[in-house]
């Protein structure tokens, strides 16, 4: 009788030398690891066209897409687990929010790229032989960071919904790194009346500074 073919591990990581370490030491453990240095939707679609689902092993920063764009590995969770895929994200800088995002997106666990070497290893492991990578409660708890995060963004969502159509003008314009003298000139209008407009869109989305309405802007454009 033919012996059936070992797991596979697809291992989702833009840097080599990661990528490659990894790859030794789950064949050395009797693995078929395969590697996917490109982390655009396409790129693992392809990778997994034609397999038999294993496991994968994910990258959160994947690095730039074509189009520099930043390419972020739990956009990849969804597809991997709908074709199959036991999934098992690394990074080592995400915040919280996001490896939440991924768990409730079906990812079986995750661990930290600083974690030592076999402990990285053992997750996978544990996710190859089917064991639990993350207990019950945590999982539990990453829902709820999720829900929470979640609930966060819609009210900022629904506090940008209410800026009229000048006071977005002036919003994009401090996004993009204008002063309130520039809009105000470019706009041929007073600095008093572009003033007035940022402290409603300020009220408006709840922050207290140009700064975090800056950098609220920024945050949901990235997810």
């Amino acid at each position: 009788m033919t012996a059936p073919p070992p797991p596979v591990v697809l291992i989702v990581e833009d840097h080599a030398l990661l990528s490659t370490t990894l790859a030794m030491a789950l064949q050395s453990h009797g693995l078929e690891a395969r590697r996917c240095h490109d982390g655009t939707s396409d790129a693992v679609r392809a990778a997994i066209a034609g397999v038999v689902p294993g496991v994968a092993l994910v990258d959160v920063d994947l690095g730039t897409g074509p189009g520099g764009e930043a390419l972020n590995g739990v956009d990849l969770v969804p597809v991997l687990v709908g074709g199959g895929w036991r999934v098992v994200v690394m990074t080592g800088s995400a915040p919280e929010a996001e490896i939440a995002r991924a768990v409730t997106a079906g990812a079986a666990g995750w661990v930290h790229k600083t974690a030592p070497f076999p402990e990285l290893l053992a997750a996978v492991l544990d996710a190859v032989a089917g064991r639990p990578v993350l207990s019950e409660a945590e999982r539990l708890r990453l829902a709820q960071v999720h829900h929470v995060d979640q609930a966060r963004d819609r009210a900022r969502r629904a506090g940008i919904d209410l800026l009229t159509a000048r006071e977005r003008e002036v919003l994009d314009g401090l996004v993009a790194g204008k002063r309130a003298s520039a809009i105000a000139e470019e706009s041929v209008v007073s600095l008093a009346t572009v003033r007035a407009q940022i402290r409603a869109i300020l009220a408006k989305l709840g922050v207290s500074s140009q700064l975090e309405a800056v950098a609220l802007v920024r945050e949901l454009d990235q997810k």
